[in-house]
């Protein structure tokens, strides 16, 4: 049976049950091919993979006949395309049926398997959990003779907007890892903060996107849409990123053109403004509605210029792995991608996250230029995500605050001496500790801290130790990541967060090797084995016992400079 050419899309299409399909049928898919306006091109029913999908869901497979089609292929941006036989809806384009063939064939979803998505409840506190990133077949690693690689979702077409090819390719690798095919190839015409307008007329095989970010800085992925009732939108036709119940902005896109390629075609597009909110994101497809607006983390980044400073404004969807690496492109944009950025000698960051119902959590960072700031970006984007994901509440902040100023100069420094006048002392005495030092290219410095020595110490065998603040909290057992076991409620974690002592100039301590047993946040040095045998077994987790340091007295020299060095020195307290 071979169905006619449709001269016109079908507007309210009825449902072709999956049970009336035969192999020859002859159908039309609706995508966008430049612009806006969807265009057709012919397929042909090859057969039904039963249970392709999994028990119940099977998989439409189709030959690209037309022309137009046969030799790129199915394009990453039509995924959700509508299949259309005898004027009836039949399913949807979503699968890329290996990459290299001859002849060009695509996976379709049933409609009837789309239309369930519609149905499911939304999530409880409308916050996209944490995805199962779809390495190999999402990247392109796997060879074409793979199995796994015989057919897979096509790749939502994401593309940033908003910066400069370099900075784009810097964070590629942070895109990677969370499962998301990348492209600095693409624009923005969105802006942040808008309220979605009227709810848009919105058609099947319209271009549709889904943003993980929108403003100065987007992220988004382009696909199109595949049902439309009312206000409700499905599109995809498969999984995005498997997030379940969630909450993602829904934005207008145009098309630019498509990139033609034997391996995977792609659609360039246009994010445009947010128009509404997608809810589900399953195995058949993505679901939303027009008229509503993600809740999202607002991200400013305000940096100079040549003649004044300048602000980014964008906002970013709340996840914990997602919003780390996102806002971190914003930070690189200002330091990196534009003809303004003037940070050779070097530069301060800092880090202002802003929480409901607490006070702000501030991180200062200082680097010696952009080459610096490439090479601590995991690090960097590492802190942020240890900020924002905590174990015990799904907690997001309202905003986050980056400020960067430039240095006067390079803010690196070298250490050429730490002398101690005396290693042994008693109590009242006063030891003199001298530190030697050169800026840049500069002349050699000392700076001179008086220690007097506390009845306390006496008849200790201590040391003085020189060193930057992220070793001294490592030295004396503050590490950066907080055991769960140790803290109580989310106001603890934000608290352990401040404590960290400062990255950049040094700290002198005088330091005493003992042993900590550490209850939740109180740690208490040498507590007697009977006590601690206690306290272990009462509870294991959040008792622990281990060697480290304890400072017995610190002071911070030399801010304001980089460097990376650990002198230790002995030091004996008479009695």
């Amino acid at each position: 049976m071979f169905s006619p050419t449709l001269s016109a899309q079908p507007a309210d299409a009825p449902v072709l049950p999956l049970s009336e399909l035969r192999p020859g049928m002859k159908g039309e898919v609706w995508t966008v091919f430049k612009g806006s306006a969807p265009e057709s091109f012919a397929v042909q029913v090859t057969g039904i993979l039963q249970n392709a999908l999994g028990p119940g869901k099977s998989m439409i497979l189709c030959e690209l006949t037309d022309p137009r089609v046969q030799d790129m292929g199915a394009v990453a941006g039509m995924s959700g395309s509508p299949l259309y036989i005898d004027g009836k809806v039949a399913g949807v384009l979503s699968y890329q049926i290996q990459r290299f063939e001859t002849v060009r064939y695509a996976g379709f979803t049933p409609i009837s398997d789309m239309l369930e998505v519609s149905a499911l409840p939304p999530g409880k506190d409308g916050l996209a959990p944490t995805p199962i990133p779809v390495k190999g077949e999402r990247q392109g690693t796997r060879g074409a003779g793979d199995f796994a690689a015989s057919f897979t979702p096509m790749t939502p077409a994401f593309s940033l907007g908003g910066l400069a090819p370099e900075v784009a390719a810097m964070l590629e690798p942070q895109f990677s890892a969370l499962g998301l095919n990348v492209t600095a190839l693409g624009g923005n015409i969105g802006t942040a903060d808008a309220a979605p307008p009227a709810p848009a007329a919105l058609h099947p095989g319209d271009v549709i996107a889904v943003a993980l970010a929108t403003g100065d800085i987007s992220l988004a992925g382009t696909g199109t849409v595949s049902h439309v009732d009312g206000n409700r939108i499905l599109a995809f036709g498969h999984p995005m990123l498997s997030l379940g119940a969630t909450e993602l902005p829904m934005a207008s896109a145009e098309v630019v053109t498509i990139l033609p390629s034997t391996l995977n075609s792609v659609k360039i597009s246009n994010t445009g403004g947010v128009i509404g909110s997608f809810s589900q994101d399953r195995l058949s497809g993505i679901y939303g509605e027009l008229g509503r607006k993600a809740p999202m983390v607002a991200v400013d980044v305000v940096f100079p210029t040549r003649s004044s400073r300048k602000a980014l404004h964008f906002e970013v969807v709340r996840h914990e792995q997602l919003l780390p690496a996102i806002a971190a492109t914003g930070l690189a944009q200002a330091v990196m991608g534009s003809n303004e950025s003037g940070f050779s000698r070097g530069f301060k960051v800092t880090t202002t996250v802003d929480f409901p119902g607490t006070a702000p959590v501030v991180l200062s960072q200082l680097y010696p230029g952009p080459q610096g700031f490439r090479q601590g970006l995991n690090e960097f984007v590492g802190n942020l995500s240890l900020w924002l994901f905590n174990p015990y509440e799904r907690v997001f902040p309202e905003h986050i605050r980056f400020s960067v100023e430039d240095t006067a100069e390079v803010p690196a420094g070298s250490i050429e001496q730490m002398l101690v006048s005396r290693n042994a002392a008693g109590p009242g005495d006063r030891v003199d500790l001298t530190v030697g030092w050169r800026a840049f290219q500069h002349d050699a410095e000392s700076e001179v801290v008086h220690l007097d020595i506390p009845r306390a110490w006496a008849g200790k065998e201590l040391e003085v130790i020189l060193t930057t603040g992220p070793a001294l909290d490592e030295l004396t057992g503050r590490a950066h990541s907080v055991p769960i076991a140790q803290l109580r409620n989310f106001e603890e974690y934000i608290s352990a967060l401040r404590d960290f002592r400062e990255t950049d100039g040094l700290y002198l301590a005088v330091i005493e090797k003992t042993r900590l047993t550490t209850d939740q946040r109180t740690t208490t040095p040498d507590l007697p084995g009977s006590l601690e045998r206690i306290a272990r077994s009462a509870d294991e987790a959040r008792f622990q016992r281990r060697d480290a340091f304890t400072p017995l007295w610190e002071q911070r020299v030399l801010p304001g400079r980089l460097f990376n060095i650990m002198v230790r020195r002995p030091l004996t307290v008479t009695d």
